[in-house]
């Protein structure tokens, strides 16, 4: 790993100047081929045959293509950012830059686990443009714990990637020219670091027309939007949020962001990219499995699956402090620490509350998560998707629960333990 980070600032670049002599252009359904097809790798890989592409996904932001080979069944996705909202259209912009985050993160997790994100196959920045693997035989994580899938694998693996993404990006193991690069290629992302300051910190917790009330818990709502000590520990997790720079973040690493089956786990899209606090990836995972957990009172009512959600919780944090700390160890020079400088036993009690300050805020994070999809814009299938008015009431209720106990007590959980406890008797 020495001298990681240089090697992938020139890798970058590299990539940067790739294609400079086009100019930016939508590509359409008509158009995708014969553009894909001059791309020596592209059309390597595809060989020829009878080719076949089709759009997928939601198409709220981004355009994108599944590309198949009908003779070899080969197959490639085609993602390109547009420099508008898709779903609003061109009135509504929204720089198309984003996905070069998206295509950066995941160049530097590929070095990093290469196992847990897709592999990129083409990309190119000037025309917000990334191709890779089309992970056919895996689904969104979110319809996995929606139907009661177990995935015995998942917290391996999760743990692995933010144990692996946090500590090689972070202080703890670049030195302070690494880490300011890396800073430089990623905190310009500001336009979807605002919709995050915004859409998890605060619109969601005031009158505002982007919110989505049910119309059953309009007084909830408002009770909500009076609450001031709950809004302060808010503003103080926003607050690290915006200014704490540690490592560098996929920024929204939810269950919607997850594909995977019982054996293979990856990670995909993170637009959201940006050098920001430990926790916050960490807070945005738990908070997804907490709501799964919540929702499965009302959905399937399993308890044995609700027992399983809890203890993957508990093994993913766990086998993350870990392969944290393992790291750690294995590499005792950084920005931070120079080897020798601190006797063991007082490095070691440093650790340890470092760790137990990332794993307060995560839970403060995670409070913020659940609460925010509750009366904000963006709610998660989990729990609005119940049929049922009065079940999904009362999820709603459980989950704004959760979520304001964990904001208003986060400092003082510092234990899984304690943060299971806590959900057990809300």
């Amino acid at each position: 790993m020495v001298g990681y980070i240089s090697i992938y600032v020139k890798l970058l670049f590299i990539n940067d100047i790739k294609g400079k002599d086009m100019s930016y252009k939508i590509l359409t359904i008509d158009t995708i081929k014969a553009y894909i097809l001059n791309i020596p790798e592209i059309k390597s890989y595809l060989e020829d045959g009878d080719i076949e592409i089709s759009e997928i996904g939601d198409g709220n932001v981004n355009f994108v293509y599944i590309v198949t080979n009908k003779d070899n069944q080969k197959s490639l996705i085609v993602k390109q950012a547009v420099p508008y909202l898709r779903i609003a259209g061109e009135g509504f912009p929204l720089s198309r830059e984003r996905i070069n985050y998206e295509i950066r993160a995941l160049q530097f997790y590929e070095k990093l686990v290469p196992n847990l994100v897709p592999k990129i196959y083409y990309a190119d920045e000037v025309m917000s443009l990334v191709i890779m693997q089309n992970l056919s035989k895996h689904i969104i994580m979110r319809k996995g714990l929606i139907s009661t899938t177990y995935y015995p694998n998942f917290a391996e693996h999760i743990s692995t990637f933010l144990a692996q993404t946090l500590f090689f990006s972070s202080s703890l193991y670049l030195d302070s020219t690494e880490k300011r690069t890396l800073i430089d290629r990623f905190n310009s992302n500001t336009e979807l670091c605002k919709f995050t300051e915004d859409f998890v910190f605060t619109l969601p917790y005031m009158e505002d027309e982007t919110n989505d009330i049910n119309p059953d818990l309009l007084d909830e709502a408002k009770a909500l939007f009076e609450e001031n000590e709950f809004k302060k520990n808010v503003l103080k997790l926003k607050y690290i949020f915006m200014t704490q720079s540690d490592a560098l973040l996929h920024g929204d690493l939810h269950t919607g962001s997850i594909m995977l089956n019982e054996q293979e786990s990856y990670v995909i899209d993170p637009e959201f990219a940006f050098v920001g606090p430990f926790a916050f990836d960490i807070g945005a995972l738990i908070a997804n499995m907490i709501n799964a957990y919540i929702s499965h009172f009302y959905r399937s009512e399993g308890k044995a699956y609700q027992a399983w959600i809890i203890e993957t919780i508990k093994e993913i944090y766990t086998q993350f402090e870990t392969k944290f700390l393992a790291l750690w160890a294995e590499h005792p020079n950084s920005a931070l620490l120079k080897e020798g400088f601190i006797a063991e036993k007082e490095l070691n009690e440093f650790k340890a509350e470092f760790m137990k300050n990332i794993f307060r805020q995560s839970i403060g994070f995670a409070g913020c998560k659940i609460a925010r999809r509750v009366f904000g814009i963006a709610g998660v299938e989990d729990i609005r998707g119940i049929e049922d008015k009065q079940k999904r009431k009362e999820a709603e209720l459980m989950a704004l629960r959760i979520g304001k106990d964990l904001i208003l007590n986060y400092e003082k959980i510092d234990s899984l333990e304690a943060l299971i406890e806590r959900l057990e008797v809300v």
